[in-house]
């Protein structure tokens, strides 16, 4: 398949790299000027989840074919959009007229309603996915970064459609298995205030990183988010499809405890935990005030996000 990865971010850099292992044409659209200042290769220091039980540290130099153009008679299959959710408006406007009738796979945050949030990207043309994978480009320009075994993937009803299944074919083939997600709406929102608790907990922590194995930390990042879950019941959410993703802000004592555990001694955890955004970063810092805006909006109380 021939995929496109949008900018040479983190989580393109992560999935690229797994993709073009398996097979597949991969290149990356950067920023006019950008291809000279990455140069064409990138050196990794990750831990790959898919070998288990605990996943496999890998070092290594992943080369990449980069372009500053694009046009639609390029052929591509697939396009793999993983930006800022602030930034997602602006992607998805200049890839329409680009792509020809290629998949778009959205990978990451979305707090609009996800169609309205990449128009003028068609509602046949994309699938809403969020990855398992995170990371950070450090002084050296070394991705350190881990890759958990799965990824979430949206689906439209009960039987796939092409979209969805070319997507489906594409992580398979690179060794991740595909968690299939009945009301992708309400999940990836479910996420982006699960981010906000983790967001505004790091701001007090310091970084994410120094949350690992605090449980006291852990505890403020899950009542948190307990807190705004009436905030998605005021956007629709239906919260009964989302049970078991809500036992941590059900429960913030008893998994603050064993979350604090796992980032003390499992290594992949702890190092999927340093390598999330920066809760000074920009995507971080307009997920919190996204956040507390859509709050304001709707009347909903949010004292321990804006204290």
């Amino acid at each position: 398949m021939r995929i496109l990865m949008f900018d040479r971010g983190v989580i393109a850099t992560i999935y690229g790299r797994a993709f073009a292992a398996a097979g597949h044409d991969i290149e990356f659209y950067v920023r006019p000027g950008r291809a000279a200042e990455y140069g064409d290769e990138v050196r990794l220091d990750w831990i790959d989840g898919r070998r288990k039980p605990f996943g496999r540290r890998v070092r290594e130099s992943f080369r990449t074919t980069l372009r500053e153009s694009l046009e639609p008679s390029d052929g591509f299959d697939l396009v793999v959009l993983s930006v800022g959710h602030h930034r997602l408006a602006e992607a998805a406007a200049f890839l329409a007229p680009r792509i020809d009738s290629a998949t778009v796979l959205v990978l990451g945050n979305v707090w609009q309603e996800p169609l309205a949030a990449v128009a003028p990207l068609t509602a046949d043309q994309v699938v809403f996915g969020f990855p398992q994978a995170g990371g950070g480009f450090g002084s050296d320009g070394v991705l350190s970064a881990a890759l958990l075994p799965s990824v979430v993937v949206g689906a439209s009803g009960p039987e796939r459609t092409r979209r969805e299944q070319q997507v489906h074919s594409a992580f398979l083939q690179a060794g991740l298995a595909v968690r299939q997600q009945n009301d992708m709406r309400g999940w990836l929102w479910l996420h982006f205030v699960a981010d906000a608790g983790m967001f505004s907990q790091a701001l007090r922590s310091g970084s994410l990183a120094n949350m690992a194995g605090d449980r006291r930390a852990f505890r403020g990042a899950f009542r948190t988010t307990r807190e705004l879950l009436p905030l998605l019941e005021a956007r629709g959410v239906d919260m009964r499809r989302h049970r078991g993703a809500l036992v941590p802000f059900r429960m913030p004592s008893v998994i603050a405890t064993v979350s604090a555990w796992i980032t003390a001694l499992v290594p992949m955890a702890r190092l999927s935990l340093e390598a999330h955004t920066d809760p000074h970063a920009e995507e971080a810092l307009a997920v919190l005030a996204d956040t507390a805006r859509e709050a304001r909006r709707l009347d909903v109380p949010i004292p321990l996000l804006e204290p």
